[in-house]
C-alpha cells in the first residue's frame, strides 16, 4: 500500500511537471491575462488526467502519459501569427480527433506498423531528445521570459538535476524508486528562500467545473480540414513510438502489436475531441514516459491510473491548481531533463539493435543532419507555404523521422 501510494505521488508529480508549461506558453502567444491562463491550466490538467486514464484503461493499456503535443503548440503559434481564431483551433482539434478515430476503427495504424523499424523509432527518440532538451535547458537556466541566465535559478536547477539523476542511478531501494519526487521536493524547498516564490492568484473560487468551449463555440472553416488530416497522419508516429518505447521499458514482449496501436490511435482521437470541447491543448502519448519508467523502475500501471484520476480531481479546485502549478519552472525542467537520459539510451539501443552497416549509417546520418538542421531554422522561412506544410516542414522531429522512413523503404537492404 505504501509503495503504491508513493508511486502514485511520483507519477502525479511527473504528470504535473509535464503539463504545466504549455498553458503558459500558449497564454503568452495569445496574450491571455492571468485569469485566462489559470483557466487554460485548469482545463489542461483535467484533459491530461482524463486522456491518460482513458488510454491506460481502454486504449493501449500502458502507463504512458498523455501530454500537450509540441506539434499543437506549433499549430497554435502559426494560427496566432496568421490571424486564426481560438474557435478555429477547437474545430481543428475536434476534426483531427475524428480522423484519428476513423484511422483506429479501420485499423490503418496496424497496416503501417511495419515501417516503424528499430532504425525509425530510434531516430524518433533521439530527435525528440534533441528537440526538447533545448527547451528544458532554457527553463533550467531561467531563460523563459528572460534574455540572461538567472544564476540562482540555474544553480538550484542543476543541483536538482544531479539529485534526481544521482538517486535514480546510484541509490538503492526506495531512494532509487522515488528519486524524481525527492529531487523535485528538495529543489522546491531550496528555490523558495533563495530565488523567491511565485505569485499566487487571489479571489479564487474553491470549486469550479472546467468550462466547455471556453474559447467560444467552434467555427467550421474548411481551410482547417487538410491541417487536421495531415496532423492526424503525423500523430500516428507518436502513438507507435510511445507504445514501442514503453513496451520495451516495462518488458512487455507483446507490446507494440497492431491491436494495441489501433486502440491507442482510436483513443487518441477521443482525447483530441475532448481537448477541443474543453478548449485545451490536444494531447499525444509522450515517449518521455519510457524515460521516467526507466529512471524510477515504476512499471506498474495502476499507480499511473490513480495519479491520472487525482490530476482530474485537482482540476476542480482552482486554489489547488494555482498552488501546485507554482512548482518553479527551473525545478520542473531539471526533473524532466533527467528522465531524458534514459530516453537517449533507448534511442541508441534501437538504432544499434542490428549491426550498423554503411546503408544504415547513411540513412541515420542524413536524417539527423537535416532533422536537427531544420530545428535551427527560423519559422519565418516557411511563411509562404500553406499552414499544414508550415507545421510539417518547421518540425525537425517529423522531418528527420519522415526521412528515415522514406529512405529506408526506398533503399532496401541487399541481405
Amino acid at each position: 500500500m505504501q509503495r503504491t501510494t508513493m508511486e502514485t505521488i511520483q507519477w502525479f508529480i511527473f504528470l504535473l511537471a509535464s503539463a504545466v508549461a504549455m498553458p503558459i506558453v500558449i497564454g503568452s502567444v495569445y496574450e491571455m491575462n492571468f485569469a485566462e491562463v489559470s483557466g487554460l491550466m485548469q482545463r489542461t490538467f483535467f484533459v491530461v488526467g482524463l486522456a491518460s486514464m482513458l488510454q491506460a484503461v481502454f486504449g493501449h493499456r500502458l502507463p504512458i502519459m498523455e501530454g500537450p503535443a509540441g506539434i499543437w503548440v506549433s499549430i497554435f503559434t502559426v494560427m496566432a501569427a496568421t490571424g486564426g481564431s481560438l474557435m478555429q483551433l477547437e474545430t481543428t482539434m475536434i476534426l483531427t480527433g475524428i480522423f484519428l478515430m476513423l484511422i483506429g476503427v479501420f485499423k490503418i495504424s496496424s497496416k503501417i506498423l511495419p515501417i516503424f523499424t528499430p532504425l525509425v523509432t530510434g531516430t524518433f527518440f533521439f530527435l525528440l531528445t534533441v528537440q526538447l532538451s533545448g527547451t528544458f535547458l532554457e527553463g533550467m537556466l531561467g531563460l523563459q521570459g528572460s534574455s540572461t541566465i538567472q544564476l540562482a535559478d540555474a544553480s538550484i536547477a542543476f543541483v536538482t538535476f544531479a539529485i534526481v539523476l544521482g538517486l535514480s542511478t546510484f541509490a538503492k531501494g526506495w531512494l532509487k524508486s522515488y528519486g524524481v519526487f525527492i529531487g523535485i521536493m528538495l529543489g522546491w524547498l531550496m528555490y523558495a528562500p533563495i530565488a523567491g516564490g511565485q505569485p499566487v492568484g487571489e479571489d479564487l473560487r474553491l470549486f469550479a467545473v472546467p468550462d466547455v468551449f471556453a474559447f467560444g463555440m467552434p467555427v467550421l472553416d474548411w481551410s482547417v480540414v487538410p491541417i487536421a488530416f495531415v496532423t492526424a497522419i503525423i500523430l500516428i508516429s507518436n502513438v507507435v513510438a510511445s507504445v514501442i518505447a514503453v513496451s520495451q521499458t516495462v518488458g512487455d514482449t507483446n507490446g507494440g502489436s497492431g491491436t494495441q496501436v489501433n486502440r491507442g490511435t482510436f483513443t487518441s482521437g477521443v482525447n483530441h475531441g475532448l481537448a477541443g470541447v474543453f478548449s485545451s491543448i490536444a494531447n499525444v502519448p509522450l515517449a518521455t514516459s519510457a524515460g521516467f519508467i526507466g529512471l524510477t523502475g515504476q512499471k506498474q500501471k495502476w499507480p499511473f491510473v490513480y495519479a491520472s484520476i487525482i490530476l482530474m480531481a485537482v482540476a476542480f479546485f482552482p486554489p489547488v491548481v494555482t498552488f501546485i502549478s507554482a512548482i518553479p519552472a527551473p525545478i520542473a525542467n531539471a526533473a524532466l531533463m533527467a528522465t531524458f537520459v534514459q530516453l537517449v539510451g533507448l534511442a541508441i539501443r534501437n538504432v544499434t539493435m542490428t549491426e550498423l552497416d554503411s546503408r544504415k549509417v547513411t540513412i541515420v546520418g542524413v536524417a539527423y543532419l537535416i532533422g536537427m538542421g531544420t530545428m535551427f531554422l527560423p519559422a519565418e522561412v516557411f511563411a509562404e507555404f500553406p499552414s499544414f506544410l508550415q507545421n510539417l516542414l518547421s518540425n525537425g522531429l517529423l522531418v528527420g523521422t519522415g526521412l528515415v522512413i522514406v529512405i529506408e523503404q526506398l533503399w532496401k537492404s541487399e541481405s
